[in-house]
This record gives structure tokens, C-alpha cells and sequence, in this order.
């Protein structure tokens, strides 16, 4: 394939990428609930996220998808970009290398094309023969060099050419998992009659850049188990929530806070997810007011750090942030403030 249909491809691959980014998030509302009586979450016998445990693993394994396939879309994106300078650079290489051979080519006719026996015939002398020889040595070390120097250069132009075409081939595959993860998520909120869109009054805003987790030399996350000590219960966290955690506080979101617990399903027992309350001593019950602006603003924070700290999602105010759809309906709960994440700010981590 010829590398100046690169532009082309990339263009269609813009062009899927648009189907799979996910809403615009609006300003929040103002609650008007009524405050219902304290549970912790956990309490009500869904895991404390308010869905069933088919669920909560359909919209984990949706969202750690979409999260993987995205990231390693940007990486070849940004080798394709290299490749592209490289191949460049090999192309203007090119042309000063056949000029070389080409001027190489004409000094050989211009002199006649000198061999041992002609040399040795057409000689006045043996100084003239020498310097003939000489002559014919030096020409077809500088024909042979050329020659070679325009052979790689042109191998290392279609090495790029390919690496390029296969780089594209790559993008075009994770666009597709990136697809195939929305309609997963999605299709599993809408199964459990929740998931409609909820953009119109969900949190945004804009919030401080929180330092990264810690990641492979290729830009991808690494595998982790629950080997930090949990400071909010004494449990475990993976390195990558505890370092969150910490950014969240960080950030002056410094609220009666619990991470790990044991249960069936979540991440609550892998030691990735944390349950941020909007009230400083307990969970509560439904947020109003400050408590629920306090929330409104955690929420935002954790979205627009979700590439940085490792996000899988965020559950709060009978809604759910997808990295794959943005703000969805969750009213999976049982209608206390736990369930509902009235009262707190879920955290699920990858």
C-alpha cells in the first residue's frame, strides 16, 4: 500500500472513532429529595452497588474493555505519528542518494568503462597505469558504497510503510472493541431497565490535574493485587486505588470515606473501589444542598482524572459514569440512600 493513502485511512478511523465517544456532560441540578434513614453501603444485600452481581460484572468487563482498547489506540496513534516522520525522513534521503549513484554512473561513462586488460593496453607508461588502476579501484568503491546506501534506504522505506499500514490495522481493530464494549455496557444497563441517558443535571466542571498512577514502559496500566494497607478500614488496596485515595484527599475531598470490604462481587473485595461519603461523619442520608454540590464536584473530579488515576466508573445520584457512554441512569438500588448513592460517591478502579 502506498504510503500516501495514510491521510485517507486515518480520516475513516476519525470518523468511527465519533460513534463510540460518549455524551457531553451538562451542570448539575438541585436535589430535592427528602432524606431517608442511614444505611451503610452494603447493607441492603447488593454489594453496595446497586445492581445484581451479573451486572456489575457486564459493566466491569464493558468498561475495562473500552478503557484497554482506548489507550491502546492512543499508543499506535502516537507510533504512527513517529513512523510518519521517519518515513519522511527516509524519503528525503532517497533522492540525494540516486543523484550520488546517478553522477557515479555518468564519471564511469565519461572515462570509459576501465577494466584490468584496458588499463593495462591504453597505458603510455607504468606511472599511467597506475594511476589508471587507481582510478578504476576508486569508481567502484564509490559505485558499490552507493549502491548499498540506495538499497537500505529503500528498505527502510517500505519497513515504514508497513509499520505504518500495520499500525492503521491496529487502530481500526480497537476502534471496533471500543464499539462492541459501549454496546456492552449499554446493552446491560437497558436489560436491567436502567442506563437511560443522563447527561441533563449530572456533575461537571472543571478540577485539578491529579497525578498519575504508575504504568508500564508502554503507557499501560500494570496488574496489581491488594498489597497496600486500606488507611479508611484496615483492609487492602491495590497500589493504584490507594494512590486515588490519597489524590482525592489531595484535592480537599476529605469526607468519611470506606474502600475495602469483603463481598460477592465489585471491586470492593479486590480492594479497587471506594465509597466517598458527602457528610463528614457517616453516609447519611439523601444529599442536599452543600453535601450534594460537595458530591457534584468529587464526581467531576474523579471523571476528568479518570485517564490518570485508572477510573473503571463512578455510581452517584442514581447515575453512572461510563468511560465508553458518559453519564447513564443507574436506579438499580432499593431505594435507600446507600443503594441509590444518594448519600455517597462510588469509586470502581481498574
Amino acid at each position: 500500500m502506498k504510503h500516501h493513502s495514510v491521510p485517507r485511512r486515518v480520516a475513516a478511523l476519525l470518523a468511527l472513532m465519533v460513534a463510540v465517544s460518549g455524551p457531553v456532560v451538562a451542570h448539575a441540578g438541585p436535589a430535592s429529595a427528602a432524606p431517608l434513614p442511614v444505611a451503610a453501603p452494603g447493607d441492603n444485600g447488593d454489594d453496595g452497588e446497586g445492581g445484581s452481581k451479573s451486572l456489575v460484572a457486564q459493566l466491569e468487563a464493558a468498561s475495562k474493555g473500552f478503557v484497554e482498547a482506548q489507550e491502546a489506540l492512543d499508543r499506535s496513534q502516537k507510533r504512527q505519528q513517529k513512523l510518519v516522520g521517519l518515513l519522511k525522513q527516509i524519503d528525503g534521503e532517497l533522492g540525494p542518494r540516486q543523484a550520488t549513484l546517478n553522477e557515479i554512473a555518468q564519471q564511469a561513462y565519461r572515462t570509459g568503462r576501465l577494466g584490468p586488460m584496458t588499463a593495462l593496453l591504453t597505458a603510455s607508461s607504468t606511472g599511467s597505469l597506475l594511476d589508471r588502476v587507481q582510478a578504476l579501484e576508486t569508481v567502484a568503491v564509490k559505485q558499490d558504497q552507493a549502491l548499498r546506501e540506495l538499497k537500505d534506504t529503500r528498505a527502510k522505506q517500505e519497513q515504514a510503510k508497513l509499520a505504518i499500514d500495520a499500525e492503521i490495522r491496529d487502530q481500526q481493530k480497537q476502534v471496533t472493541v471500543m464499539a462492541k464494549r459501549k454496546t456492552q455496557a449499554e446493552g446491560a444497563l437497558k436489560a436491567a431497565n436502567a442506563g437511560g441517558d443522563a447527561s441533563n443535571g449530572a456533575p461537571s466542571g472543571s478540577s485539578a490535574s491529579a497525578a498519575p498512577a504508575r504504568r508500564n514502559s508502554d503507557g499501560s496500566l500494570p496488574d496489581e493485587s491488594c498489597s497496600a494497607d486500606d488507611p479508611t478500614t484496615g483492609g487492602c488496596l491495590t497500589p493504584r486505588t490507594l494512590n486515588a485515595l490519597r489524590q482525592v484527599q489531595k484535592a480537599d475531598f476529605t469526607r468519611y470515606t470506606k474502600c475495602f470490604r469483603q463481598q460477592a462481587s465489585g471491586e470492593h473485595g479486590k480492594g479497587r473501589a471506594c465509597d466517598l461519603s458527602v457528610e463528614k461523619g457517616t453516609f447519611g442520608g439523601v444529599a442536599q444542598g452543600g453535601d450534594k454540590q460537595y458530591g457534584d464536584r468529587l464526581a467531576s473530579y474523579l471523571i476528568n482524572n479518570a485517564s490518570r488515576l485508572g477510573v473503571l466508573y463512578v455510581i452517584y445520584y442514581k447515575r453512572i459514569w461510563l468511560p465508553s457512554s458518559g453519564w447513564k441512569a443507574y436506579t438499580r438500588g432499593n431505594g435507600d440512600p446507600s443503594s441509590d448513592h444518594t448519600n455517597h460517591v462510588h469509586l470502581s478502579m481498574r
